[in-house]
């Protein structure tokens, strides 16, 4: 390839816990979204993994940032240095020859066009040259396999780390479409107070997050329920150390008011499509991605409580990069896509 028309393709899917970026079909990059920066000069010391280990270990000296807040960019500066560190994480890249970044980027479909806005200007000055942006559940639907510009309507919920996002598409475009503030980042927060008040023990979001995947639940009672899970941590009032083992059915409890709003989303949203897209949905069912879709019952739950068959994606954590991929590789074929710069 010559030098004077290398241009390098990155497919990125910008999330609230974490950042994935794709590179020739392949993830690359898959790293907490997370910037440490040094206090004394606001400089980028770490992004990612290297980052988050960071958390209240710098003596004063540093300080973490989650740059994305419930799917949308809260602290500008922090994200572009996220997302430039991030891209400097690829593999093999190189920088010596300053190519042209060619970036397609996923966004909230309840993103207002400032928040949209935002993220256009963040990754431009990040070093998008030429950008690129889908919105999330039509990147799951594409990763999924779904002709999503096709007649035929498909539904999908995605429940990542600041928002769940609920869409049902047709003919390349959105009909439906509900975002709500809840996900993974609240069911976190639910289990941090349920161990303070029910075991006066105090956890970081760290610990709530493997609690979730070990023993979350959507079901309080489950055909194949996990063990119990022993949890270690400081006595909120002595300081001293507890162990207390954790059920799914305490964990159940705690998210149930979280779980019963995204339950309500999803219902209002299948309320509000429109008939010749309703039978196809009944159809073909109701599709589940992002890392809610793992919580242990929550497919079970839902398809119970509407009466409609619910899937897990096979790759839930993956569904969006993977049609955000799908996505720059058809910049010119896909009409939806939304032209950034």
């Amino acid at each position: 390839m010559s030098l004077f028309s290398l241009t390098q393709e990155i497919a990125i899917d910008l999330g609230t816990a974490n950042t994935i970026i794709i590179v020739d079909g392949k993830i690359v990059v898959d790293e907490p979204s997370v910037v440490a920066i040094r206090k004394a000069d606001d400089k980028l010391i770490a992004v990612g993994k290297r980052a988050s280990v960071m958390r209240d270990r710098g003596e004063g000296k540093i300080y973490t940032v989650r740059p994305l807040q419930k799917g949308v960019i809260a602290d500008y500066k922090a994200c572009e240095m996220m997302i430039r560190g991030l891209i400097d994480l690829i593999p093999h890249r190189r920088r010596f020859l300053n190519p042209v970044i060619k970036m397609v980027v996923c966004v909230p479909s309840g993103a207002t066009p400032a928040e949209i806005r935002t993220i256009n200007d963040s990754c431009m000055q990040a070093g998008a040259r030429e950008l690129y942006l889908i919105y999330e559940p039509m990147a799951a639907a594409l990763g999924m396999g779904f002709d999503i510009e096709g007649p035929n309507g498909c539904m999908v919920v995605d429940i990542g780390g600041g928002t769940t996002e609920i869409a049902v598409m047709s003919l390349g475009s959105i009909v439906v479409n509900k975002s709500i503030p809840i996900a993974g980042d609240a069911l976190n927060q639910d289990i941090v107070r349920y161990m303070d008040k029910s075991h006066g023990m105090r956890i970081s979001e760290p610990t709530a997050e493997r609690i979730k995947k070990q023993v979350g639940s959507a079901l309080m009672e489950l055909e194949n329920p996990p063990e119990d899970m022993m949890v270690i941590g400081p006595n909120k009032t002595t300081d001293l150390p507890l162990k207390v083992p954790v059920s799914y059915q305490e964990i159940s409890h705690c998210l149930e008011k979280n779980i019963s709003s995204i339950e309500n989303a999803i219902l209002q949203a299948f309320g509000e499509t429109p008939s010749e897209l309703y039978a196809d949905i009944v159809q073909n069912g109701i599709w589940l991605t992002g890392g809610g879709a793992l919580l242990h019952g929550l497919a079970q739950r839902l398809s119970n409580k509407m009466t409609i068959d619910f899937h897990v994606a096979e790759d839930p954590l993956h569904s969006v990069v993977k049609g955000t991929g799908i996505a720059l590789k058809n910049i010119n074929n896909f009409s939806f896509l939304l032209k950034g710069g």
